[in-house]
C-alpha cells in the first residue's frame, strides 16, 4: 500500500500537469496529424522524461541544481524562447506530409522528435516551479518515506505523463486519415503561428 499510494500520486502528478495544451501539445497535435501517432507519441514522450528529470530534481531535494537553473532563468527563457521560434518558422513554412512522406517514421525522425521536446520542456523554468510547489505542498519534500518515496513518486509522474502522450497522440492519430493536404497546410499555418506566439510571450516573461 505504501509503494501504490506514492506511485498513484505521482501518475496523478504527472498527468495533470503534462495535460494544459501548451507548445509541446501543439507539436503533438501537429506531428501526429502530420506524420502519425508514433511520432506524435515520441515527441510526447521527450516531454515526459523531461518531466521526470525536474521531478527528481523537486523530489530529492536537489537545491543546488535548481537554483543554478533558477538563477540562470532569463537565458533558459531566451534559448526556450529562440529553440520556440526555430521550431514555430519550421512548421509554419513546412509543406504537407503528404506530399513529402507517409509517415516520417524513420529512426532519425524518431530520434529528432523525441529530442526536440526533451530539450524544448527542459528550457521551461516554470516546470521545475511546478512541480517543486506541488511537491511540497503534498509533503513529499522531507517526508518520511525519504528516498523510496520520492522514487516512487518521479516513476509515477513519468508514468502518469506518459499516458497523456499517449491518450493525445492516439486520439488525434483517430482523426489523421480525413485530414486533407489542403486541410493539413493550415495546420501546419496555424500551429506554427501558434508556437511563435508562445515563443513571443517566452520573452516578454523572461525577465520575471
Amino acid at each position: 500500500m505504501f509503494a501504490l499510494g506514492y506511485l498513484l500520486r505521482g501518475l496523478a502528478l504527472g498527468f495533470s500537469i503534462a495535460a494544459p495544451v501548451g507548445p509541446i501539445g501543439v507539436l503533438c497535435i501537429r506531428r501526429t496529424l502530420a506524420f502519425g501517432r508514433t511520432i506524435g507519441f515520441v515527441s510526447g514522450l521527450g516531454a515526459a522524461t523531461a518531466d521526470m528529470c525536474y521531478g527528481a530534481i523537486a523530489a530529492y531535494g536537489l537545491t543546488a541544481v535548481s537554483s543554478l537553473l533558477l538563477g540562470q532563468r532569463l537565458w533558459v527563457h531566451v534559448i526556450g524562447a529562440l529553440f520556440l521560434a526555430y521550431l514555430g518558422a519550421k512548421t509554419l513554412l513546412a509543406r504537407p506530409a503528404g506530399a513529402v512522406a507517409p509517415t516520417g517514421a524513420g529512426r532519425r525522425g524518431l530520434v529528432g522528435a523525441y529530442t526536440s521536446t526533451l530539450a524544448l520542456t527542459l528550457t521551461n523554468p516554470a516546470t521545475i516551479l511546478s512541480f517543486v510547489a506541488v511537491f511540497a505542498g503534498i509533503g513529499l519534500v522531507g517526508a518520511r518515506g525519504g528516498a523510496r518515496a520520492a522514487a516512487l513518486t518521479v516513476a509515477g509522474v513519468f508514468c502518469g505523463s506518459t499516458l497523456w502522450w499517449l491518450l493525445l497522440s492516439g486520439g488525434v492519430g483517430l482523426l489523421r486519415e480525413r485530414v486533407t493536404p489542403r486541410a493539413l497546410r493550415w495546420v501546419n499555418r496555424l500551429s506554427g503561428a501558434i508556437l511563435l506566439a508562445f515563443a513571443v510571450a517566452a520573452v516578454l516573461t523572461a525577465g520575471g
